[in-house]
């Protein structure tokens, strides 16, 4: 018996009767000779962490534009407190943690440079709209590995794409992944905002605090046993109604006070007006696109080769490349 084959063996007799078996996995779109050391989710997991989408995330925002200080969050942090907090919640449910783990780590592997700021210039240029969930399957399936994709299993990739928006994953372990990002972000944002002097801890409700806690430690450790202990038997992924009504209202307050503060997102149009401006310039030029993209330009249009570049920046990236194409360079003998 291989070592993947004693895994789903486990699987088998600990898991939960909801739980989703590796060994019950709807596939790849591309068939593949299985692993004899890992299921198709921990291989999936790693397929994830290895790719260049994945790196890039360390230096993509979170909500703060390019912050100063080590402490503030990236999307790459981001993506981490997602993953440990699904993980958590799958182990506590006896859920399949290596595919909740798998959606996690993948979720965010499409989004923009500068936040929902560069999703939101995006999605209005875009004929169609955009949107960072089906972007990151994007990702996974065209343009890793020079245009073959990750090959990702079915319920991977049915995780990364609902963990946002009208559709609903048909696996807990995505279902997970949809509240695990919501618990990570509304309190890692609470945290980088107080640090930044943005809001204070006494202007959060205490009505909220009373059912949450007062700490970014007891929210989180108070909403995760909720999930486990409303979840449990039940076949979903569920919250009790005064949780879910809490965490609710701690998500508006964030929006007055936190995501829509003139403070805090003041520099949000100057990045995305250079966005625009680069969109404009490769729709124009593109030519001067990267040669990876010049085939998805011939297959797809060349509005769809422009979006893809661009969305794949970092911050630090789209900046240089604004600088290259639109700021005069000091001249020299040589």
């Amino acid at each position: 018996m291989t070592v993947r084959e004693q895994t789903q063996a486990r699987e088998r007799e600990q898991l939960s009767p909801y739980a989703c078996l590796s060994e019950k996995s709807r596939g790849r779109a591309r068939e593949e000779e299985q692993c004899p050391l890992r299921t198709c989710f921990q291989r999936d997991i790693d397929r994830i962490v290895h790719c260049k989408a994945f790196r890039r995330l360390m230096h993509k925002t979170q909500v703060f534009l390019q912050p100063e200080g080590d402490h503030y969050r990236t999307r790459m942090t981001h993506t981490l407190e997602v993953t440990r907090i699904a993980r958590t919640i799958a182990r506590g449910l006896r859920l399949n943690e290596d595919l909740t783990e798998a959606a996690a780590l993948g979720h965010d592997l499409g989004h923009t440079p500068f936040g929902h700021a560069g999703e939101r210039v995006l999605s209005a240029i875009l004929p169609g709209g955009f949107a960072h969930n089906e972007q990151s399957v994007r990702v996974v399936d065209v343009l890793e590995k020079d245009g073959e994709g990750l090959n990702l299993s079915y319920e991977v990739r049915r995780g990364i794409l609902c963990h946002t928006g009208p559709d609903t994953a048909e696996t807990l372990e995505g279902r997970i992944v949809r509240l695990a990002d919501k618990i990570a972000y509304i309190n890692h944002d609470i945290d980088d905002a107080i640090r930044g002097g943005i809001i204070y801890p006494m202007d959060i409700p205490v009505s909220i605090s009373q059912v949450l806690g007062f700490t970014h430690s007891e929210r989180i450790n108070a909403l995760v046993t909720d999930i486990i202990q409303s979840s449990h038997g039940t076949g979903d992924v569920v919250q009790s109604p005064s949780f879910r009504t809490a965490m609710n209202e701690l998500r508006e307050f964030m929006f007055e006070y936190v995501y829509r503060n003139p403070v805090a997102k003041g520099e949000e149009g100057k990045a995305q007006d250079m966005l625009r401006r680069l969109f404009d310039y490769y729709r124009s030029n593109p030519d001067a696109l990267p040669g990876e993209y010049q085939q998805i330009r011939a297959a797809e249009g060349v509005d769809r080769a422009v979006c893809d570049y661009i969305s794949g920046m970092t911050d630090k990236y789209a900046v240089e490349q604004f600088s290259a194409v639109f700021i005069p360079r000091s001249w020299s003998i040589k």
